[in-house]
């Protein structure tokens, strides 16, 4: 592949940090200007990921090599066709989810929003940082990163409850740096090496034992933010965060990185005929597969609207890995096609839910009676979203999860397509009867949409899951930006 040099993968990593030093310079004396250099910051990005999109699907790479930060390791931003999937996505998002939080947090007087807006700002910069990384060093610097700017925004509302999740979530995701850096120094030290290559590159560098400890500790390493069970407690206690922020973690940055980091394990840094020849693919699918079913029962059972959300989460970043695992060709590309789709569908939900508590201020799924009655653009928002994640035709769920399930019939594992066809199920069972139930239970009140800003955003979140199904190459090419990727990991 050709290799062109370019400082636009910086600059989509910088216009964020640069947008955190204005955000905190303006404070809460100019809100309209704060607010406007997220939006500004937002777009710019975008536009800039946006343009690396040309060279990538010409078959370049797009490196910007900085400096050295360890022996035969640069600090590198390398955008490949991968990367480039998450980065479109995250850059794209950030644009709603910015106007959406201003009006989420202007509806509840929400304190300490210059803090919330630089954090998110900084997040941002963070994760187009691990979308581009060009090798695991950089991956790594960016994924902490992640995790030490997401920690204000779990603990914003400052209360004990919050302040306990946000230690939760830090000793999680800390412990899996841990474990992640040590990963990262035995490769080095196997292979001399850390940068990533479609493939692989650890086949016959160490004994088979010494390679699948190296596996674990990686799922590990990456899998926690993947919340792969049982390593998924902190997600759950974590929505007590401001909404946005709960559809920051989950569609955009944080559980998506994580997803982002086993995916380059799996296909970047150890490959398929590595991982066959290991013995590993089928016990890494055994685990993904009980957290898809074992998550969907406990969304199943759990009341609060947030939570259930969550669980559901769990249980949809596992479809991904499962996919990737496989490596067939339609399981591989139905697993990073449902990276984008799973952000657009699951990022409405949220959006829906919290412009639900700060319309009505309720969260129990118990509560929401005839809600649809009284915001029928929120619950109309919410029903695509919710169809979308059962599999329901032209919502883009259904496009991903047919890959996926083609997939493990080219893979001959009936069992995994027996979990996906039975998790569509599980799905149905806990969202369905939330549309059902807000539309055609209770009385609802008069129609009461919440603030423009956030209206606006979840209708178009809605909208492109909807457009996506029908036309999954419109503006963002994810279809095939995905089957580069795949065709790259697994030649053909």
């Amino acid at each position: 592949m050709e290799v062109i040099s370019s400082w636009r993968p910086l600059g989509a990593v910088l216009v964020s940090i640069g947008a955190f030093f204005l955000i905190l310079a303006t404070g809460e004396k100019r809100p309209n200007l704060r607010e406007a250099w997220s939006v500004g910051a937002a777009i710019v990005k975008f536009l800039l990921v946006f343009s690396l999109r040309y060279p990538v699907l010409e078959g370049k790479i797009v490196e910007c090599r900085l400096f050295p930060i360890a022996p035969g390791a640069d600090l590198l931003l390398r955008v490949d066709s991968f990367g480039l999937l998450f980065g479109l996505v995250a850059s794209f998002l950030w644009i709603f989810t910015t106007f959406y939080s201003i009006g989420y947090m202007r509806g509840l007087a929400a304190a300490s929003q210059t803090r919330y807006f630089a954090c998110f700002a900084l997040a941002l910069s963070a994760t187009i940082g691990v979308a581009f990384s060009g090798n695991l060093i950089t991956f790594y610097i960016f994924y902490e990163i992640l995790t030490i700017s997401t920690y204000p925004l779990v603990i914003h509302k400052e209360t004990e409850e919050a302040l306990r999740a946000g230690r939760k979530y830090l000793t999680y995701t800390l412990t899996a740096g841990v474990f992640l850096l040590f990963s990262i120094a035995l490769t080095q030290y196997l292979a001399g090496t850390t940068g990533f290559k479609a493939g692989g590159f650890l086949d016959g560098v160490a004994s088979p034992k010494v390679l699948t400890l190296l596996f674990v500790t990686f799922m590990i390493g990456c899998g926690t933010k993947a919340a792969i069970m049982p390593l998924h407690s902190w997600l759950p206690t974590a929505m007590i965060a401001p909404t946005p922020v709960s559809a920051l973690l989950h569609a955009v940055a944080v559980v998506k990185a994580g997803v982002f980091g086993c995916v380059r394990i799996l296909g970047y840094v150890f490959g398929p005929e590595l991982l066959r020849q290991l013995g590993l693919i089928v016990p890494l699918g055994l685990v993904t597969s009980a957290t898809i079913i074992v998550a969907s029962v406990f969304a199943l059972s759990a009341d609060n609207l947030k939570r259930r959300l969550a669980f559901s989460t769990i249980s949809q970043l596992s479809y991904i890995i499962l996919g990737v695992a496989l490596f067939t060709p339609d399981s591989f590309k139905g697993g990073l096609l449902h990276i984008p789709f799973h952000a657009f569908m699951k990022i409405t939900l949220f959006f829906c839910a919290g412009a639900i508590y700060v319309t009505t201020h309720k969260e129990n799924v118990s509560e929401l009676d005839g809600i649809g009655k009284a915001m029928p653009l929120t619950l109309g928002a919410f029903a695509i979203g919710a169809f979308g994640m059962v599999g329901v035709p032209p919502i883009c769920g259904y496009l991903s999860k047919w890959y996926l399930c083609v997939g493990t019939v080219e893979a001959h594992k009936p069992l995994f397509l027996g979990v996906y066809l039975s998790s569509a199920l599980l799905n149905a069972a806990y969202f369905l009867p939330i549309v059902y139930n807000g539309f055609f239970k209770g009385e609802g009140g008069p129609v009461k949409e919440t603030s423009p800003f956030m209206v606006i955003s979840l209708l178009i979140t809605a909208a492109g899951a909807f457009v996506l199904g029908i036309f999954p190459d419109f503006l963002l090419k994810v279809s095939r930006i995905a089957s580069y990727a795949m065709t790259e990991v697994l030649g053909g």
